[in-house]
């Protein structure tokens, strides 16, 4: 029998993760090999898709800790302490196809109410920072516990490729990608360093030296790779696995981990009622809290450009969820 679940009773050992395409089904892959769960439900729209792909993850279980992976329907979310909502959307057809998209986000977390209304909400699907605060707008949970996955994999891409610029471990690269994940998003170059070491110290001690234009065409790679990849293969679900699994780890254990997940902002810069990616604490609970980290001048009104075009999208898609049918 399910359980209606309106308090904290949930495990955070059970997973569900809406959408089984191909960032859904590669995000399963990566927590299935985790060993952080006994349970992972999929579902689908259309339930042949889930329960394939439930199939051919099962015949990789011999080689991992033990976990039960199955395809099921919302009522089997009732005591997942965590679900991921990872649909996919082609950008490309159109408001009527948007309106239709809205109201079908709508009716998902409609559903999951329905049975959870406890779990962390955790979403992949792009604009991420609008779907977020959409998910929050219509499920009223707190703004702690529904998360976007922000541009942790952007700012991921920024160390990466920061390190092989200057031959050091990418994770001795410390900076970080904020705003919005997209083409408003911007690198942190004020408080970048090497280890502690200040990035400009860094450049100027070492061979390379400290060119800001080499550090600005390192950052458009990082923001046009996802489109590149998109252009070549269709999508990319490797690199957004990872960065998922990264804050699934946050959450279950407990870290109090800093990672520029999508988050709520509640007067942080001065930026009310809208959705950004900023570096914030993340554990059990979910965000625990915003951080304001120094930005220069420039840093400040690219965050507020940010934040103005996210509002503009966000009033734009709760016209168009509202409009009657």
């Amino acid at each position: 029998m399910h359980r209606h679940l309106s308090g904290w009773d949930t495990d955070i050992r059970k997973c569900g993760i809406w959408g089984c395409g191909k960032v859904g089904a590669t995000v399963a892959y990566a927590l299935t090999q985790s060993g952080w769960f006994s349970d992972i439900v999929l579902i689908d729209p259309h339930f042949h898709v889930a329960e394939t792909e439930a199939t051919d993850l099962s015949h990789g279980l011999p080689f991992h800790t033990p976990v039960d992976v199955y395809a099921g329907d919302f009522a089997d979310l009732a005591d997942c302490g965590l679900i991921v909502l990872a649909e996919e959307y082609d950008a490309q057809n159109g408001t009527a196809n948007l309106r239709g998209r809205l109201r079908t986000l709508r009716s998902v977390i409609g559903n999951i109410d329905l049975y959870n209304r406890s779990a962390i909400l955790l979403c992949t699907a792009d604009p991420v920072e609008s779907v977020s605060y959409l998910l929050q707008q219509l499920s009223q949970r707190p703004p702690s516990r529904v998360i976007g996955a922000g541009t942790v994999l952007d700012t991921a891409r920024l160390k990466q490729m920061v390190g092989r610029h200057l031959g050091v471990d990418s994770r001795n690269v410390h900076s970080f990608v904020i705003g919005e994940h997209g083409e408003n998003e911007f690198p942190v170059w004020s408080s970048a360093n090497i280890s502690g070491i200040d990035l400009k110290h860094y450049c100027d001690s070492s061979q390379k030296g400290y060119d800001p234009a080499m550090l600005k065409s390192l950052f458009y790679d990082v923001r046009d790779s996802r489109a590149q990849v998109m252009q070549t293969k269709g999508a990319g679900f490797y690199g957004v696995a990872e960065a998922v699994k990264r804050i699934v780890s946050a959450i279950v254990h407990d870290e109090n981990t800093i990672l520029t997940v999508s988050a709520f902002m509640e007067g942080q810069y001065g930026i009310e009622n809208v959705y950004m990616s900023l570096p914030c604490i993340v554990n059990r609970r979910g965000i625990r809290r915003v951080l304001e980290i120094p930005l220069d001048e420039q840093e400040e009104q690219l965050l507020r450009r940010s934040a103005s075009k996210l509002k503009e999208k966000a009033e734009e898609w709760e016209a168009l969820l509202f409009q009657p049918i």
